[in-house]
């Protein structure tokens, strides 16, 4: 059964439809815009059946129904500085909101793209509690858009006969070139580094937290697509789950990362976080990630500065892709 992939020529997408040629999953059926050719690098390597345009999909699907075993729908607008709703209710909202439709009619599993983001400042914790999502307030029009459908997706009494939205918490890693400013800062960091032999963090705004001390859960691009493989194999129950690591790391930590993965010594200065996006920033986030333990899930997940050291020497230095 061939399985599709939606967000294919994107960061995360291409690096699930990797590892799903890695497992023996061939028959794969990328869906996306590909039209950017700053994107190629990321799928033309894989395997694959055929590419759809996402803007074509709810037609090509119509008499492929019946091939395929599940979806995968990771394509979203994922730029947090975006303040225009109306592109997150049609690309995030309402797109998924018809996938969730095709799913149910066709007992096909989902398996989809939630966000960190939907925590808002952290005040109500990260627990991917359903009964939490009702009270969650994002500081953004992307994390109230991921919020939105995830409470959408708990009201409906019809749904797929298996699905997962999950809570992605900070990505890095290989196939996240053409993000600009939305890469992670690792990628950032690095070029910044390469290119004048220091890197400028955030200073904090908040009189507990020290400069660079701000936190986040760094989480593996590969440890991600994984998870993904896996729940898309075992099936366990249906529900949202955090994708962290369930470590809380500093941005200095990751710095001095940077910095030790090149073999350089750390040389760390601090600027003003933006205006635009100061009000809006979060300084700690931290998945509780016993949900996706509890129903089976045991590899464990990529250290920090192991995670670098593999995304700077293996790929950020050679233009890799997973």
């Amino acid at each position: 059964m061939m399985l599709i992939v939606t967000g294919a020529a994107g960061f995360i997408g291409s690096c699930v439809a990797g590892a799903l040629n890695a497992a023996g999953h061939r028959d794969l059926v990328l869906v996306d815009d590909f039209s950017r050719a700053d994107k190629r690098i990321n799928w033309e390597g894989k395997i694959f059946r055929e590419t759809v345009d996402r803007g074509q999909f709810f037609t090509w699907v119509k008499d492929k129904v019946h091939e395929i075993g599940a979806v995968i729908h990771l394509g979203a607008r994922t730029d947090t500085a975006e303040m225009d709703r109306r592109v997150f209710d049609r690309l995030n909202f309402n797109y998924s909101r018809d996938m969730w439709h095709l799913c149910c009619r066709h007992g096909l599993p989902l398996i989809y793209a939630s966000s960190a983001a939907t925590y808002g400042g952290g005040e109500h914790g990260f627990r991917d509690d359903h009964d939490l999502v009702a009270q969650l307030v994002p500081l953004n029009p992307y994390g109230v858009s991921k919020n939105d459908f995830d409470r959408w997706a708990l009201a409906q009494s019809d749904a797929p006969p298996f699905w997962a939205g999950l809570k992605f918490f900070n990505v890095y890693g290989p196939n996240e070139y053409h993000k600009g400013r939305m890469a992670s800062v690792i990628f950032h960091a690095f070029n910044q580094i390469t290119a004048t032999g220091a890197l400028k963090l955030f200073r904090s705004h908040r009189d507990d937290f020290a400069d660079g001390a701000q936190e986040r859960d760094f989480v593996y691009v590969r440890d991600v697509a994984e998870v993904i493989r896996w729940l898309y194999e075992q099936q366990p129950p249906s529900g949202l789950y955090n994708l962290g690591t369930g470590v809380a790391r500093t941005f200095l930590d990751l710095g001095r990362g940077v910095f030790a993965a090149l073999g350089k010594e750390p040389n760390i200065s601090f600027i003003d976080t933006p205006q635009d996006i100061r009000d809006k920033y979060q300084y700690h986030t931290q998945a509780v990630m016993t949900k996706l333990r509890a129903v089976g899930y045991t590899a464990p997940f990529t250290p920090l500065e192991a995670g670098i050291a593999n995304y700077v020497n293996n790929f950020l230095q050679t233009n890799g892709v997973l």
